[in-house]
C-alpha cells in the first residue's frame, strides 16, 4: 500500500496540483463558486413554486409567477453572474483592474445573446441563454475579455490619464480600447455574419454534459477526489474546478424540467454526489464517524466525539487529518471504496425512477437526509436512500476500523479496557 501511496504522490498529485492552481481554472472555480449563495436561494423558490404535495401545489398555483421571480432572476441567471465573477477574478490574478475585467467579462457574455422585440414591451434578452446552458459561454467569454484587456495593457494599447485623475476614472478610460476589441469582433460574428455563439459552442461540450451524467461520468470524479484526499490533497477543489460547470448545466436543466412539468433528465448533477455520495463529507465519513464514538481506542474515541457535528454538518478535515485518513493503508481503502459503491447504488435507484433526481442546490451544510430531501423536491425516498447509503458505508468501514483499533491499541496508544 505504501508503493501505491508513492505511486500517487510522483504521478497523480503534482499534475493534480498544477491543474488547480492554474490560473484560468481558479479564476473559473472561484467565479462560479461566488455565485452558490445566489443559486442555492433561488433553488428554494422553486420548491415553494413547485411543492411536492398536490394540496400545495393547488394553494401556491395562482402566485407561482410571483414566486419564481426570485429563481428566475438568480439561478435562472446564474451565467450573468458567472462571467462577472470569472472575469473579475482572473483580472485580479493578472493585477489588473478587476472592476473593468469583470464588467468586459459581463459584457462579452450578454453580446453573444441576440435581444428581441417584442411591442410595445420593447427589447428583452431570452433567458434560455443566461442560465446553466451559457455557462460554457460565460467562462470563455469571460477568459476572452480579459485576456484582451491584458494584451492591450501589455502593449501600451490603452489611453492614459495624468496621474491627478482619480484612479477610477483612470481604469476607466484605460479599459475604453481594450472594450472596442473585445464588443467589435463579438457583434461582427454573432449579429453581422449571424452565427449562434451560444449555440455552437453549447453542441462542442455537450459530449462533457453527456458524459458526466453516466455512471463513468459519476465514479471518475469520485475515484479522483478520494484518491486526491488520501494523499492530503483537497480532492474536491481539484476535480470540482473542472466538473462544477457540467454539474451547474445539468442541475439547471432539471430545474428548467422542474418547472415545466417535464420529466427530469439528469441524475448526477452536484447535489447528487453532495446528499448521496459525499455523506459526512468526501468519503462518506459518517459511519466512520459513528464507529470511532464507541471505539476501544480513547484516542479514536475523542477524534469522533469532535468529529461528529462538523460530520453531520458534512465538514470531515477533522476526521481525515486527525484519524487520519490521509496516508493511511487502513482507513483509505473504504474512504475510496465506500462512496464508489453508494454511487453506484444512488445512480441505478435514480436512473429506475425509485428516488427523484435532484433539482435544487440545498446548502451543504445541512444533516445528508434534510439536504436530500430538499435537493430532490421533497421526495421522501432520498431520506430512506441516504439512510441505506450510511448503513453501507458503515459496514464497508467497520473491519478496516478494527484493524486500525487494533493496531493503535497494540502500539500503545490509551484503551478504554
Amino acid at each position: 500500500m505504501n508503493k501505491f501511496f508513492d505511486w500517487l504522490e510522483k504521478y497523480l498529485v503534482p499534475p493534480m496540483t498544477k491543474v488547480s492552481e492554474q490560473r484560468h481554472l481558479k479564476a473559473i472555480r472561484d467565479g462560479i463558486v461566488s455565485t452558490i449563495p445566489l443559486i442555492i436561494v433561488g433553488s428554494f423558490f422553486l420548491v415553494i413554486a413547485v411543492p411536492p404535495n398536490a394540496w400545495l401545489k393547488e394553494l401556491v398555483k395562482p402566485y407561482v409567477n410571483q414566486i419564481m421571480f426570485p429563481y428566475r432572476l438568480s439561478m435562472g441567471i446564474m451565467s450573468v453572474y458567472a462571467s462577472f465573477g470569472i472575469a473579475y477574478n482572473l483580472a485580479k490574478s493578472y493585477k489588473l483592474d478587476p472592476l473593468s475585467g469583470g464588467s468586459l467579462g459581463l459584457a462579452a457574455f450578454l453580446l453573444t445573446s441576440i435581444p428581441l422585440n417584442f411591442d410595445p414591451e420593447g427589447w428583452v434578452l431570452p433567458l434560455s441563454n443566461l442560465g446553466g446552458a451559457g455557462m460554457f459561454v460565460a467562462i470563455l467569454m469571460s477568459i476572452f475579455a480579459v485576456e484582451t484587456l491584458r494584451f492591450c495593457k501589455e502593449r501600451n494599447l490603452t489611453i492614459k490619464m495624468p496621474k491627478e485623475v482619480p484612479i477610477s476614472v483612470a481604469n476607466s478610460f484605460a479599459a475604453l480600447i481594450p472594450a472596442t476589441f473585445i464588443i467589435i469582433p463579438i457583434w461582427i460574428i454573432r449579429d453581422m455574419l449571424n452565427f449562434d455563439i451560444q449555440g455552437n459552442i453549447l453542441k462542442i461540450f455537450m459530449p462533457l454534459v453527456t458524459a458526466g451524467n453516466s455512471l463513468p461520468g459519476v465514479l471518475v470524479p469520485v475515484l479522483l477526489i478520494t484518491l486526491l484526499w488520501g494523499c492530503g490533497i483537497h480532492g474536491d477543489s481539484v476535480v470540482g474546478t473542472v466538473a462544477r460547470p457540467i454539474w451547474l448545466a445539468m442541475l439547471d436543466a432539471n430545474a428548467a424540467a422542474q418547472t415545466s412539468g417535464q420529466a427530469i433528465p439528469n441524475i448526477a448533477p452536484e447535489p447528487f454526489f453532495q446528499w448521496f455520495i459525499w455523506i459526512g463529507g468526501s468519503g462518506a465519513t459518517i459511519g466512520l464517524v459513528f464507529l470511532m464514538l464507541f471505539s476501544k481506542s480513547q484516542y479514536l474515541k475523542d477524534v469522533g466525539r469532535v468529529s461528529l457535528i462538523p460530520g453531520i454538518c458534512n465538514i470531515n478535515e477533522p476526521i481525515i487529518f486527525g484519524a487520519p485518513i490521509m496516508l493511511n493503508p487502513l482507513l483509505v481503502i473504504p474512504f475510496i471504496v465506500g462512496p464508489l459503491i453508494t454511487g453506484c447504488i444512488s445512480y441505478f435507484a435514480m436512473a429506475l425512477n425509485l428516488v427523484a433526481k435532484p433539482v435544487v442546490m440545498a446548502p451543504w451544510t445541512l444533516p445528508a437526509p434534510i439536504g436530500a430531501y430538499l435537493a430532490t423536491g421533497g421526495d421522501w425516498r432520498a431520506i430512506v436512500l441516504v439512510l441505506i447509503n450510511i448503513l453501507i458505508v458503515t459496514v464497508i468501514y467497520f473491519p478496516f476500523f478494527k484493524a486500525y483499533e487494533k493496531k493503535l491499541i497494540q502500539e500503545g496508544l490509551q484503551s478504554n479496557e
